[in-house]
C-alpha cells in the first residue's frame, strides 16, 4: 500500500495503471522503475545492514487494465502473469543489482495462482523469496503446506511466513482479540512443523495500523501489546499453555490476561498500558452509556425529544429528573478522554490523536455535550 501513498499526489498520478485509482503502478514506463528505485534507495539509506527487502508487490488490482497493459497484452504469448512476474523480476533485479547482498522478499498472493511452469521460466524463484500471509484463526494448514511444495518445486530456495498479531479482525476494531491472533500463530506453527526444515526463512508478525492508506486506523499498537507478547511467547515456546500465559502476565504487569474475550479494563505495567485502559474504557462504556441516557431513558425520549429541544421547551420537574445524570455523565467522559488524550500525545503525532478521537470520541460526546448544552438553552 505504499504505492498509494505515493500515487495519490498529482506529481506521480501520470504513473498511475488506471487513471482514476491510485493503487497501482504503470509497469510499462521507465519513470515508474526509477520511481521504485528511487524508493528503495532512500529505505536503504536508513538501513545500511539490510539482510532482506520487501518488494511488496500484493493484491495489485487493475494490474493490466491501463491503455498501455492493454496494448502489451494483445500481443502473443503475453498474459497477465507474465506482466506481473516483469515487473517484480525487474524490481528484484534492480535490488540485486544496486545490494548484491539483500535478498528481496515478495507477497505471495499474486503467484499462488501461477502454474508451476510459468513460475519456473520467470526467472523470478531465482531473484526472490516469497512471503506466504494468512491472517485467518482457522488458517488451512495442509492448504499451506501444499503451496510451500509447489514453491519449492519452482525454484524458490527459501519461504517466509506472515501472521498477524493486530488489525486483520475489522477495518475500524480499536481493540484486540487477542484469541484469533493467538490462534493464527498456532495454526502457522502446524504448518511450519509439517513443512521442510530448511524451507523456512522467518515469520514476520504484522501489526496493521489500518487496511490501506486511505481507510481509518484500526488498533493502536498499545493496545494490541499484550496480543504482540502472547503471540511472541508462543512462537517461540512452540505452543501455548497456562504456564506461557503466567509469564506473559508477569511480563506486562497483568492480574489476569483474557484471550477469549477483549480485554477488561485491569491495569498493566508495561509501556502505554494506560492507553489501553483508556480506550477499553471508551470502546466498552462511551458509546453505549451515551445512547442509554439518549435512547432508552423515557424522561428524554417522552419529555425532551428533538421536538422539544428545537423549541426550547422543558418541564421543569422532569429537567430534575435526567440533568443531573447528564451532567455528570458528560464530565466523568471528559475527564477519561481528556486522560486518553494526554496519554496518546506522549506515543502519537497530532494526527493521529485528531483522527482517533474524532471517530471513536467525538460522534457520541458531541451528541451529550448538545443535550446537556439544550438543557441550559430550555
Amino acid at each position: 500500500f505504499l504505492l498509494q501513498f505515493v500515487l495519490k499526489h498529482k506529481e506521480f498520478a501520470h504513473l498511475r495503471e488506471v487513471k482514476m485509482f491510485p493503487n497501482a503502478l504503470n509497469p510499462h514506463k521507465e519513470e515508474s522503475r526509477a520511481l521504485v528505485k528511487a524508493m528503495i534507495d532512500q529505505v536503504m539509506a536508513l538501513h545500511e545492514d539490510l539482510k532482506w527487502f520487501h518488494i511488496g508487490c500484493d493484491e495489485v488490482y487493475y494490474l493490466g487494465e491501463g491503455e498501455e497493459s492493454k496494448q502489451w497484452l494483445q500481443q502473443q504469448d503475453n498474459t497477465l502473469e507474465k506482466l506481473c512476474l516483469s515487473h517484480i523480476k525487474a524490481v528484484a533485479s534492480c535490488v540485486a543489482s544496486s545490494y548484491p547482498t539483500v535478498t528481496p522478499i515478495v507477497w505471495d498472493d499474486m503467484l499462488r495462482g501461477i502454474s508451476e511452469e510459468t513460475l519456473a521460466e520467470s526467472g523470478v524463484p531465482q531473484l526472490v523469496q516469497p512471503m506466504i500471509w494468512d491472517y485467518a484463526a482457522d488458517l488451512d494448514v495442509e492448504d499451506k503446506v501444499h503451496l510451500i511444495e509447489k514453491y519449492r518445486r519452482c525454484g524458490f530456495s527459501k519461504v517466509w511466513f506472515a501472521s498477524a498479531f493486530k488489525g486483520a479482525t475489522g477495518v475500524n476494531q480499536s481493540l484486540t482479540l487477542i484469541g484469533h491472533h493467538l490462534k493464527n500463530h498456532l495454526q502457522w506453527l502446524k504448518v511450519a512443523s509439517n513443512s521442510p526444515a530448511d524451507v523456512l526463512e522467518g515469520i514476520a508478525l504484522t501489526g496493521w495500523q489500518r487496511y490501506d492508506h486511505f481507510s481509518v486506523l484500526c488498533e493502536l499498537l498499545p493496545v494490541a501489546i499484550p496480543s504482540l507478547a502472547v503471540c511472541l511467547q508462543a512462537l517461540t515456546n512452540g505452543g501455548y499453555s497456562e504456564k506461557i500465559k503466567k509469564n506473559v502476565e508477569k511480563l506486562l504487569g497483568m492480574s489476569n490476561l483474557e484471550t477469549e474475550t477483549f480485554m477488561s479494563t485491569s491495569l498493566g505495567t508495561f509501556p502505554g498500558s494506560n492507553i489501553l485502559t483508556l480506550v477499553t474504557q471508551v470502546s466498552f462504556y462511551l458509546k453505549s452509556s451515551v445512547d442509554e441516557l439518549l435512547e432508552r431513558n423515557r424522561y428524554v425520549t417522552g419529555w425532551f425529544s428533538p421536538y422539544h429541544r428545537k423549541r426550547k421547551i422543558i418541564h421543569p420537574i422532569i429537567m430534575h429528573h435526567f440533568q443531573p445524570d447528564a451532567v455528570s455523565l458528560l464530565s466523568k467522559w471528559n475527564a477519561v478522554v481528556q486522560d486518553l488524550q494526554a496519554a496518546m500525545e506522549q506515543v502519537f503525532h497530532k494526527c493521529t490523536v485528531e483522527e482517533w478521537m474524532e471517530e471513536n470520541v467525538h460522534p457520541s460526546l458531541q451528541k451529550l455535550q448538545q443535550v446537556v448544552d439544550d438543557l441550559d438553552k430550555a
